[in-house]
């Protein structure tokens, strides 16, 4: 993220509940080293971080920074060139550790005394983050414990206090709508922060600058110009030590909901009157109720089978760690939305994501409908493409353009070209695991990136069908795709009763 206009947040404290897991060591900390090197930490600040393990501070902020310097030297999104101390010494210094159980009130009376210690001790304010970095059972449970204690009540407390909610937002509609009554029973929808890290990816916040800030684009992006709308999410990897965990989710539960739907609903809003949190979050709600109800008819589902990825052979998704030998849990998920909107009548967004594809990929493509023939009747029909907006979200992010030019020669010949828009080419991007963006909005109390409960409803209440027709039958043809293919043959039957196709993944 860039720091430019940006100014530091207020002094607070910042409570991580599962300081011992995977995304704190992978994720969290790291984005507060980020937001340290480009000066948007807080300028006074407690990290304290709450575990079941028996772990001592010192114990604890040393697992952390061997964890940073084994990044050293790595590529890819978020690689730390070097650990330098002027900014990982603060946080360093700002890290205490609390052993304690997420279901014994007994931690979070100690909880509540460190709290008070390090604002006596730092001058927080009263400030205090709260991120619930935990698997999803005990987000009830937590967020009970911080109500009943009165952790999170702003008539209580002086100062603000806020509550990270880390995906899954629930399993189905109706955990959904438990999970937020539970939430708001304790907390005022204005104190809670649904995160989804796509939402701080560049290219995901840049499609609101593409859309309203150029009057080239708003004017032509409806179903007047627009034949359809491909999203892809491809993972060339696959579940890896997660078996226990997609086993019991799969990729329609995993992606779809949260990742897939954001990208569907930054595309497809409507403007907004401002760029007020509300505002927006308000017509990306707007999205999911206007989704016509889907059918079976209008989802494919697969699980891939042993291949080759990347030159190396993987196993079949039956074969992976803590998997079922027989298990008829989905790995890929394509569908087709129609929205039923005056924007975007007639106009079809597929959707498709899936593990050990050929390729990582995430991309939004724009397909425009074709120019009249007439003029180019002599040109062969093939040659007259039609014309494409791409946002590549991973890797390589950017914006492409592809549209026709006439070959040069004596002939009329037409060849599709690029353009293109990459931000490393134009600006210097800070090291980012894609939470910095997301975390600094929280210290600031700006929600406009994070999802509100209507909405999170919405969302779910758009699968659900799919779900509950899912629990009644079972696939007869898993595995159904190679590792390393482009996902099952259905998924291109499903475009191809429309008389269209997938872009390649690439």
């Amino acid at each position: 993220m860039s720091s430019s206009h940006k100014s530091p947040p207020p002094a607070c404290a910042i409570v991580i509940f599962g300081a011992n897991g995977d995304l704190t060591r992978r994720l969290i900390v790291p984005a507060l080293y980020n937001l340290a090197r480009t000066g948007l930490l807080p300028p006074r600040f407690a990290l304290i971080g709450v575990d079941h393990n028996d772990r001592t501070t010192e114990d604890w902020r040393e697992k952390i920074k061997e964890f940073l310097e084994e990044q050293l030297g790595k590529s890819g999104e978020g690689a730390l060139k070097k650990i330098d101390d002027r900014y990982w010494s603060p946080i360093a210094d700002a890290m205490s550790f609390l052993k304690g159980d997420f279901t014994d009130d007994a931690a979070y009376a100690a909880l509540k005394k460190r709290l008070a210690e390090c604002d006596k001790a730092k001058d927080l304010g009263g400030n205090v983050l709260f991120y619930m970095a935990t698997a999803d059972r005990f987000f009830p449970i937590i967020a009970q414990k911080l109500g009943e204690t009165g952790l999170v009540d702003s008539k209580e407390c002086k100062g603000f206090r806020r509550l990270i909610v880390e995906k899954p937002f629930g399993q189905d509609l109706e955990s959904a709508r438990a999970l937020n009554s539970c939430l708001l029973k304790y907390l005022r929808e204005d104190q809670i922060y649904r995160i989804d890290h796509f939402l701080g990816k560049e290219t995901v916040q840049n499609i609101l600058a593409l859309r309203f800030a150029n009057g080239l684009f708003e004017p032509i992006w409806n179903r007047d110009r627009i034949d359809h709308v491909q999203i892809t999410v491809a993972e060339s990897i696959g579940v890896g030590t997660r078996g226990k965990f997609y086993e019991a989710t799969g990729a329609l539960r995993d992606m779809v909901p949260n990742h897939l739907f954001q990208l569907v609903a930054m595309t497809a809003m409507e403007p907004p009157v401002s760029f007020d949190a509300e505002d927006i979050r308000a017509k990306k709600a707007e999205i999911f109720k206007a989704v016509h109800p889907l059918t079976l008819a209008d989802v494919v589902r697969g699980q891939y089978d042993a291949g080759v990825v990347a030159e190396e052979k993987v196993p079949a998704y039956r074969a992976e760690a803590n998997i079922s030998p027989d298990t008829t849990v989905e790995t890929y998920v394509a569908m087709r939305l129609m929205i039923d909107n005056w924007r975007w009548a007639g106009v079809p967004f597929y959707l498709r994501t899936g593990k050990r594809l050929k390729s990582r990929s995430t991309e939004i493509a724009i397909r425009f409908k074709r120019a009249p023939h007439a003029l180019f009747r002599d040109t062969p029909m093939g040659e007259l493409d039609a014309d494409w907006l791409i946002a590549r979200i991973q890797p390589d992010e950017g914006i492409r353009m592809r549209f026709n030019a006439k070959r040069p020669g004596p002939a009329m010949a037409l060849e599709s070209v690029a353009m293109d828009f990459k931000y490393k080419d134009y600006f210097r991007q800070a090291p980012s695991v894609g939470y910095e963006t997301l975390i600094y909005d929280c210290l600031i109390g700006d929600a406009t990136l994070f999802q509100r409960a209507d909405q999170v409803e919405a969302a779910w209440g758009v699968v659900d069908p799919i779900l509950k027709g899912w629990d009644g039958s079972s696939p007869r043809h898993f595995p159904n795709y190679a590792a390393g293919s482009e996902g099952p043959a259905a998924a291109n039957d499903l475009l191809a009763r429309d008389g269209r196709s997938w872009r390649t993944i690439r």
